[in-house]
C-alpha cells in the first residue's frame, strides 16, 4: 500500500528515464545520478520523457517497493525548479498534487510555522 507521509523525504529526478527499468535499474540512477543512497528509505520519483508514466522508488527495510502509473489522458505536472538541479526535493502534498493531477502553481497555501533544522 501507497502510503504519502510527512516523515518521509521525496526526491523528484529532473531527467526523463527509461520507464522499462525495474528497481536496480532505478536503484542505478539513484546511486550514479542523484548520488544519494537508495537504502535510506526516501522515495525517488522519476517520469518518463512524454510525462505520462511516473515510477516512485523506496526501500522498504527489507526489499524495495516499486509504485507506478500509466496515464490514459494527460500528463503529470513537472515542480517549477526541475532545471536547476539534478533532483528536486518534494513534500509529500506536493507529491500527492502530481499525482492527482493538481496544477501546482495554482495551488496556494497558507502559511503555517515550520521548524527550522
Amino acid at each position: 500500500m501507497l502510503y504519502l507521509g510527512a516523515q518521509v523525504r521525496y526526491f523528484y529526478f529532473s531527467q526523463a528515464v527509461d520507464m522499462r527499468k525495474g528497481y536496480y535499474g532505478m536503484s542505478g540512477i539513484v546511486r550514479n545520478e542523484m548520488k544519494r543512497d537508495v537504502l535510506g528509505g526516501d522515495v525517488f520519483v522519476f517520469v518518463n520523457k512524454r510525462y505520462n508514466k511516473i515510477k516512485l522508488l523506496q526501500w522498504d527495510k527489507d526489499g524495495f517497493a516499486l509504485y507506478e502509473k500509466h496515464l490514459e489522458k494527460g500528463t503529470f505536472e513537472r515542480p517549477d525548479n526541475v532545471n536547476e538541479s539534478n533532483d528536486i526535493l518534494l513534500t509529500h502534498i506536493q507529491l500527492q498534487h502530481i499525482l492527482q493531477g493538481v496544477i501546482l502553481q495554482s495551488v496556494r497555501q497558507k502559511k503555517r510555522y515550520e521548524r527550522m533544522s
